[in-house]
């Protein structure tokens, strides 16, 4: 029974882990790339475009599909490590 309670602890750690290793991103793409960082990115262009206006209306998206495409796997690979994933 104590294992089984070592091994539900050890999952959510590395569940919560790699929640905010995602959040984090997050915030770093919308929050400062979009916002703070925005005229230092301004100085490059990407597609004709000045990269901290692209990043904020198009690079931030893109980036957000991306990190829910990466959650997705890395907790598919931790259910089934764990074998908590669903057939």
């Amino acid at each position: 029974m104590e294992n089984n309670r070592q091994k539900m602890q050890e999952y959510w750690r590395r569940n919560v882990r790699i929640l905010l290793t995602l959040l984090g991103l997050w915030f770093a793409v919308s929050y400062l790339f979009g916002i703070l960082l925005v005229d230092e990115l301004n100085r490059f262009t990407l597609g004709g475009f000045k990269l901290g206006f692209w990043f904020a209306q198009q690079g931030a998206i893109y980036c957000f599909v991306i990190i829910i495409f990466v959650y997705v796997v890395l907790m598919n690979k931790l259910d089934k490590e764990f074998d908590v994933h669903e057939d």
